[in-house]
């Protein structure tokens, strides 16, 4: 149990370290936005308090020094600066290396030090600092009881010197609180969120104590409190929400917002109504025997007497917060919380595993029930159809995840290799929220960072080179995605150079790739820098030059079932374009026949379907061409390719496809229609086979292949350029 709750703080704190990055690159551009200050101290404040809940103390104590930097600044007593922004990114890099449990005192030491040495001139007054808002009497705090056992109503009120210096309109909640009673066994204390929701605002801490058994009968690891706490404050729900972001899943928490406008009435049985625990009805049947309504629900068992005592506290509360000069209505709009849950990459892959083994059952389901020709039989099969495609298509949703996901860790590596390489470049992205596979999204992010390190190290100039070819001094870098049908598109561009072409050719010269004069297209020229060891790098850096990395790129992409292309611009600058498929797991395919052997094409490539009549009868070339609706194509002869001796059927089919920028024809003997396609991987026998990039359990129980498109495509341009 321990380990599991380690392991949900261990997520979450890497998440909060993610999005810490992106804050701190915003608020490089935008030192004064509150709103980024806030968040940056809110994230060092939730890692502070969790990871010593945890245990985790020398986090605890490393993260509170940057908390407490940060408090200065979102007090105005100090400025973000440039050197604060650097030193908060080495402390999340070594906080990030301390979760993976890299412990270094004396890093941790020096950049304490470096803190304390750059927010010294601020505490000791020399920059102005803003005046302290008169702190609230807090000894007016509010006692109950409840027949013979003592209810403690604490009052409290967050002091001006931890209170957040700003217009923000406040609002005022209910905190319900109700801990499994085995908290207290994975470290978790409760007691710390309960004080840290009293830093937030002004508070009113109602403890409930119903559930403590006699003495005999308690159990110590067991946790037998419950909490309200009314609290007003100007943080968000989000805000309150962050303070059991580590709770585990069985304990209860719920936050309503309170209306203590001045039209708005706060009475008892208003209250009560508001929470539930009594009706509209009730509450009349019970006005009308005049009698006070607290005692009458109590008496007639409606409602705990400790219920009653949380609505009276609350009351309380309302009644303080709403004074004349308090009174102010907030004007943040209340949205109903989304409710989500975590749950584990490998539970969905198993889920979409048992989709795919739906998606095969079903299959042999229908084609049993058309050979047995049973009209019930088939209605069920078609909506067992029905139902298994919705199926796939929500397993298929919980996996797909913005492409944003990886686009803002980019940030960072920009802002260091520019700040590295003495350049000024901006990294610019659209489409963040374009959605991926996140199996795809993983194995995209090695290619992305090769990409990019191309773009700031080869593209971009240095600034002096640009100011000399009248260009802006800063350079930019775009990551952009877009969809495409069933794939996506996402393109890397600079505003740099542009590829060298003539020094790509000299190198490949160099290297023995081409002969001296031979005719070469530009595009071939540009993709030779996709070659396993091929660099034009002068010299060897950190960044490039030892001919790895463009070979990686492509060697991943295709592995992806993707293509990448190059488009350059001398003296403009060069794009990069990956087209991705949007699943590697199910996909919608055409099923079709060459002699025995069932082949699967992927319906998203796929134009049209047409029958086979080439210009000069069967000349038994792998490719040729023909004419479609007067367009002249290449087509690739798929029983001559893949050799398929099986007897010739008396007609044959094309089936019209296209690849990235073209259109070419896939001879087949028959088309036999849609499938939902599983994608399985291909065994070590098939693995290096071209055209094909998996395969699929059919039906009947026989396996068909699946075939690739942009391969096959390959090899009908090759065959063009040796003719």
């Amino acid at each position: 149990m321990l380990d599991q709750i380690n392991e949900v703080f261990f997520e979450e704190a890497n998440e909060l370290l993610e999005s810490l990055e992106g804050y701190l690159l915003s608020l490089e551009e935008n030192p004064t936005d509150k709103e980024i200050i806030s968040a940056v101290f809110r994230i060092m404040h939730t890692i502070k308090g969790s990871s010593g809940m945890f245990g985790f103390d020398a986090i605890s104590s490393f993260t509170h020094e940057v908390e407490s930097a940060f408090d200065t600044v979102r007090n105005g007593t100090a400025p973000v600066t440039p050197e604060l922004i650097k030193l908060t990114l080495q402390s999340r890099d070594h906080i990030l290396d301390m979760l993976g449990g890299t412990i270094s005192d004396e890093t941790s030491a020096r950049l304490i030090e470096e803190f304390k040495q750059l927010m010294t001139p601020y505490k000791n007054g020399t920059a102005p600092a803003l005046a302290a808002e008169p702190s609230q009497n807090a000894d007016s705090t509010p006692t109950v009881a409840s027949e013979g056992k003592a209810i403690p109503v604490m009052k409290t009120t967050i002091s001006s010197s931890k209170a957040e210096k700003n217009s923000a309109p406040q609002a005022t909640w209910r905190i319900s609180f109700t801990p499994s009673p085995s908290i207290l066994c994975n470290g978790t204390r409760p007691s710390l969120m309960i004080k840290e929701l009293t830093e937030m605002g002004d508070a009113t801490v109602i403890l409930f104590t119903k559930n403590i058994p006699p003495l005999s009968q308690i159990e110590p690891t067991t946790c037998y409190l419950a909490w309200d706490v009314i609290l007003t404050t100007d943080q968000s729900q989000q805000d309150i929400q962050d303070v059991f972001i580590f709770l585990d899943e069985t304990s209860v928490i719920k936050i309503d917002s309170i209306d203590v406008g001045d039209e708005v009435t706060h009475k008892i049985g208003e209250i009560l109504i508001n929470r539930k625990h009594i009706s509209q009805e009730t509450l009349e049947e019970i006005l009308s025997e005049r009698k006070p309504i607290g005692q009458m629900l109590v008496e007639k068992n409606i409602i705990t007497s400790e219920s009653l005592h949380s609505a009276l506290a609350e009351q309380e509360h309302i009644k303080t917060v709403s004074k004349p000069k308090e009174a102010a209505q907030s004007n943040t709009p209340q949205t109903t919380a989304q409710q989500s849950i975590r749950v584990s990459s490998d539970k969905l892959d198993q889920l979409i595993d048992l989709v795919g083994e739906l998606v095969t059952f079903n299959a042999r389901l229908g084609q049993h029930a058309q050979m047995a020709n049973n009209p019930t039989l088939l209605m069920l099969s078609e909506q067992s159809e029905r139902l298994i495609i919705a199926l796939r298509n929500n397993a298929m949703d919980m996996r797909m995840l913005p492409i944003g996901t990886i686009f803002t860790r980019f940030r960072r590596l920009v802002h260091d290799l520019s700040a590295d390489m003495h350049k000024n470049i901006e990294l610019v992205t659209e489409g963040a929220e374009t959605e991926l596979d996140k199996t795809v999204i993983e194995k995209l992010n090695d290619p992305l960072i090769h990409m990019i390190r191309n773009s700031v190290d080869h593209g971009i100039e240095t600034r002096e080179e640009r100011i000399a070819k009248g260009k802006n001094p800063q350079g930019t870098v775009k990551l952009i995605a877009q969809h495409a049908g069933a794939f996506v598109l996402i393109i890397i561009s600079d505003d740099g150079a542009g590829l060298n072409k003539d020094k790509i050719y000299q190198k490949a010269i160099d290297k023995g790739l081409v002969t001296p004069g031979a005719d070469v297209s530009d595009n071939d020229i540009y993709n030779m820098i996709f070659l396993p060891g091929f660099s034009t790098a002068d010299k060897v850096s950190s960044v490039s030059g030892r001919g790895v990395g463009m070979d990686v790129v492509k060697k991943d992409i295709t592995a992806l079932n993707g293509t990448v292309s190059i488009e350059s611009r001398p003296g403009e600058g060069t794009d990069f374009i990956l087209k991705i498929p949007l699943t590697l797991a199910i996909i919608e395919g055409m099923l079709v026949q060459i002699g025995a052997s069932t082949f699967v094409i992927p319906l998203s490539n796929i134009q049209e379907c047409m029958e086979f009549k080439p210009e000069h009868g069967d000349d038994g070339k792998v490719c040729s061409h023909i004419t479609a609706r007067g367009e002249f194509l290449p087509y690739i002869n798929l029983r001559e390719w893949f050799e398929i001796d099986d007897p010739m059927p008396t007609s044959q089919q094309v089936v019209i496809v296209n690849d990235q920028d073209s259109s070419l024809g896939l001879v087949v003997d028959k088309v036999i229609g849609n499938n939902q396609t599983v994608i399985k991987p291909l065994g070590d026998l098939y693995k290096n086979a071209e055209g094909l990039s998996g395969a699929t359990v059919l039906g009947d129980g026989s396996v068909a292949l699946i075939l690739d498109v942009f391969k096959l495509s390959n090899v009908v341009k090759r065959t063009e350029a040796t003719v």
